[in-house]
């Protein structure tokens, strides 16, 4: 018993104050019609992130979102299956969500006709 008590004595617990460490997380997503089937409606989850931290990139194939919550970063390049404008895409975010509506590229916004000989 006097030899748990010396050892006792002698060790110290030593308490440290580490920062704690940024973790990095792709961001749930979910993509789905719109009710006209016109476009998409995409919802990125994005828990305790403000808005002034999220910053959102489009062009018509890809969607890349960046946001910030106290240790986490979120953030991801995400592949969309069908083009987009991303011109009239609309957004809003409440409560870990961002919501984006976004209309689907007309397909036949490039064509050109080619003359038959």
């Amino acid at each position: 018993m006097e030899e748990l008590a010396e050892v006792e004595e002698k060790s110290e617990i030593k308490e440290t104050e580490e920062e704690p460490k940024t973790r990095y997380i792709i961001p749930e997503l979910c993509m789905y019609d719109n009710e006209e089937s016109n476009g998409y409606i995409i919802e990125v989850i994005l828990p305790g992130v403000e808005k002034d931290t999220i910053k959102l990139k489009m062009n018509k194939d890809n969607l890349i979102v960046y946001g910030e919550a106290d240790t986490l970063k979120y953030g991801g390049l995400f592949q969309l299956c069908c083009p987009v404008n991303p011109e009239k895409a609309k957004s809003t975010y409440k409560n870990g969500l961002l919501k984006i509506e976004v209309p689907y590229l007309d397909a036949l916004k490039d064509t050109v006709e080619i003359e038959i000989e």
